[in-house]
């Protein structure tokens, strides 16, 4: 549906510019067709009342320098507004470029965030089906809940993304800061069961630093970023989350060994629903609210974020307050 609008609005916005452009070179021709009928006149009207052909040249000749004198008002007049039509021909062709750009990440939005609702629910739904008619275990019952559990809390972080980016776009987000032991604070969020699905997650926090943070919104920059790299790199492999304090400056980085992330992308991930390519053949899961919402909730803490490489591979988001 998106792909047929974009066509038809572009030929209708190229329609209305040949319009415009044909209409200006028309009323330039008639504003110079009748400077010169003017003139012809009045000479015609100086010849008949003088008997001089002397006076009669010199009337045509300050005729002419008159005539002259408007053609190069007219010619300046529209030059400034074709000057000025192009440049809200400018204008209006990058907002066109941008609302359809916007509509195709909202149409690929709506196809990953159904997926990204139907998957844990399923998944959860199938665990506690085998729970119930199966005799199973109690290792393997934990087992289960612990995957139901995580599923739950797949679930709970994408309502939440989708809240938030909402109360961003109303601007009535606000936060509720107080001292909190970040060291301890992040501790325990990665203490969660599955927060880094089948990767590896390794951690290097300083103990005993104090921020001023929103205690509830503080860790979804943490769980976004977890859940980012997890999207981005291999299963298996090791996902690192550090917290040190040097210089007076607080840094939050985490680490994946991925395959990174180009210069140009670094710019863009976070736009609100941006993703490389098409949600229809996409492998990777999400929405493109996550680093948008990071990037949102870091400035709103009196930080700034930063995308680097992981040497020998893989990327780093560094968070710097």
């Amino acid at each position: 549906m998106i792909n047929n609008r974009k066509p038809a609005s572009l030929i209708g916005f190229y329609l209305l510019l040949v319009y415009v452009l044909l209409q200006f070179v028309w009323w330039s021709y008639l504003m110079l067709e009748l400077n010169t009928e003017i003139t012809r006149l009045k000479s015609e009207v100086v010849l008949l009342k003088s008997g001089s052909v002397e006076e009669t040249l010199k009337a045509e000749k300050e005729l002419h320098s008159v005539l002259n004198k408007k053609r190069f008002m007219i010619i300046g007049e529209g030059s400034v507004f074709l000057i000025i039509l192009l440049f809200g021909i400018v204008r209006v062709r990058k907002t066109f470029q941008k609302e359809t750009q916007l509509a195709l990440q909202q149409s690929n939005f709506l196809l990953s965030v159904t997926h990204e609702l139907k998957s844990p629910i399923a998944s959860a739904r199938l665990q506690l089906e085998t729970l119930l008619i199966r005799d199973i275990d109690k290792v393997k019952q934990r087992e289960i809940l612990v995957n139901a559990i995580s599923d739950t809390d797949r679930l709970n972080a994408l309502v939440e993304n989708i809240l938030v980016a909402a109360q961003i776009d109303k601007s009535n987000f606000v936060l509720h800061r107080q001292t909190v032991n970040v060291s301890q604070y992040i501790t325990q969020l990665l203490a969660r069961p599955g927060i880094a699905g089948d990767h590896k997650l390794h951690s290097v926090i300083q103990p005993d630093i104090f921020m001023e943070i929103d205690n509830i919104n503080f860790a979804s920059i943490v769980l976004n970023l977890i859940d980012n790299a997890c999207k981005y790199s291999s299963a298996g492999s090791k996902i690192t989350v550090e917290l040190k304090k040097t210089d007076r400056k607080i840094y939050l980085n985490v680490m994946d060994e991925g395959k990174g992330i180009s210069d140009e992308e670094k710019k863009r991930v976070f736009e609100k629903f941006y993703r490389v390519g098409d949600e229809k053949t996409r492998t990777s899961k999400g929405t493109g609210l996550g680093l948008y919402i990071v990037n949102y909730l870091v400035q709103q803490h009196g930080g700034t974020i930063k995308i680097l490489d992981n040497k020998p591979k893989g990327t780093v988001f560094q968070v710097e307050f």
